[in-house]
């Protein structure tokens, strides 16, 4: 399935500063601008819903979908039974948006930008993986790939986000 708009994965080692790094480049993107989705990839099964609130009592009470909508915002949960493909949840949830950032889906053929410390490790995840399109961390990687390091100013990772999605139409 063909994505609909651009979506760039931000991958790396657990602690890496992923979160961090994606926290950043969201608060760049959107002071220009931009209308920005997260994907948070997890291979855990996970509770949004707050024990005793209504969406709770109506999940609990065995809906497959529950929406809670106000002026300012909507939520959906929904009861799946396999995992949800990310061209799926982009092309369903997200066609409005000017471009999505996923943390994880290391092993999607998306492009990717490595977060990477020497401390967690001397290895990237992704260093054979052709839709690597760069590193931030705290040393060079050894590879023929952008580098941008972890404690630089954001505003050049973005820079070279928004080259990308401008001369490619997409990433």
């Amino acid at each position: 399935m063909q994505l609909k708009i651009p979506v760039i994965s931000i991958v790396g080692k657990s602690n890496s500063g992923k979160t961090t790094l994606m926290v950043k480049l969201v608060q760049e993107l959107k002071s220009r601008g931009y209308r920005v989705a997260t994907i948070k990839h997890s291979h855990h099964s996970f509770e949004i819903d707050k024990e005793g609130k209504d969406s709770w009592l109506h999940t609990r009470a065995g809906a497959d979908a529950v929406v809670v909508s106000s002026q300012t915002m909507t939520g959906v949960i929904r009861k799946t039974y396999q995992e949800l493909p990310l061209p799926e949840i982009v092309n369903t949830y997200l066609t409005d948006m000017d471009i999505v950032l996923a943390e994880g889906y290391k092993t999607l053929a998306i492009p990717k930008i490595e977060v990477s410390r020497s401390e967690i490790s001397a290895e990237l995840v992704c260093k054979d993986d052709q839709k690597l399109i760069a590193v931030v961390g705290d040393k060079t990687p050894g590879i023929m790939i952008p580098f941008f390091p972890i404690d630089g100013d954001i505003s050049s990772i973005v820079d070279f986000i928004v080259l990308r999605l401008k001369g490619q139409g997409s990433t």
